[in-house]
């Protein structure tokens, strides 16, 4: 009885996760051309790199070339793009099916290839030691179980194959901040929205046989929010911030990075 309850309960608010996400293409709100075309996919690619700057640090997405890789929570493909132009044999999947279709022309834009499907990333369909690498970033604070997710990750791994996932620092400055100026981060409303610590966040990995988590992510000016605390955000802390040495707040970035080895 207590299986099929928990069972009912996860499909139920997987349903509303998919609703949620249907309805809330991620960071579709900063463009201004027409869903679809370049140039959107442009202005997304934009504001994402600009925003997450250590995307591009961090990861190289051309190091990848000829490998299987698996994106979980694809959205509309930015990230998905950078690695099959890298040459990566990509797949990506989504909840949402409006994500898929408009990562499967994100992709065909750019001239590049790749599997879209609409999956749920915490039952995947594809058989153990299918993928070189799976990515999944943005995606573990906002489903189900994310403790499942990352051990279905680690199913369709190879040996000696590579996660790379991310969480939010519930322990960062973005969170202290946000509490302190009263602000409403972008997704707090989504159905699922969970923080964790390093700690929480290493004990999930646990079935690898390696990992290290990084904290990522300092302040940049926003171009969401608006009015007086966005201006004291952007023109004072930001600001404030960057001048306090990177040794002082590292541990405080308000993203965490894993990359795990099976």
């Amino acid at each position: 009885m207590t299986n099929s309850v928990s069972r009912s309960s996860q499909i139920e608010t997987l349903n509303l996760i998919r609703e949620y996400w249907t309805k809330n293409l991620h960071d579709v709100d900063i463009t201004h051309s027409s869903i679809g075309t370049k140039e959107f996919f442009e202005e997304l690619e934009q504001y994402r790199y600009e925003k997450l700057e250590y995307l591009l640090r961090i990861i190289d997405f051309n190091a990848y070339k000829g490998r299987k890789l698996l994106e979980i929570g694809c959205g509309m493909g930015i990230d998905l793009v950078q690695f099959a132009k890298g040459g990566a044999i990509v797949t990506g999947i989504d909840l949402a099916d409006n994500a898929i279709e408009l990562a499967k022309k994100n992709l065909e834009l750019h001239g590049v290839g790749g599997e879209l499907l609409v999956m749920n990333g915490e039952e995947l369909s594809f058989n153990d030691n299918s993928f070189d690498i799976v990515f999944a970033h943005g995606v573990l604070a906002y489903t189900h179980d994310a403790a499942l997710m990352v051990r279905e990750i680690n199913r369709v791994l190879k040996p000696g194959g590579e996660a790379i996932l991310m969480m939010y620092h519930r322990n960062s400055w973005l969170f202290f901040f946000a509490d302190l100026l009263g602000f409403r981060l972008g997704r707090e409303d989504a159905p699922v929205f969970k923080t964790y610590s390093i700690d929480e966040f290493q004990r999930m990995l646990k079935n690898f046989s390696h990992s290290e988590i990084l904290t990522v992510r300092f302040p940049v000016k926003t171009r969401i929010h608006k009015g007086p605390k966005a201006a004291i955000y952007n023109r004072l802390f930001v600001p404030l911030f960057n001048l306090i040495p990177e040794a002082m707040v590292r541990r405080f970035g308000a993203h965490l990075i894993a990359k795990a080895e099976k």
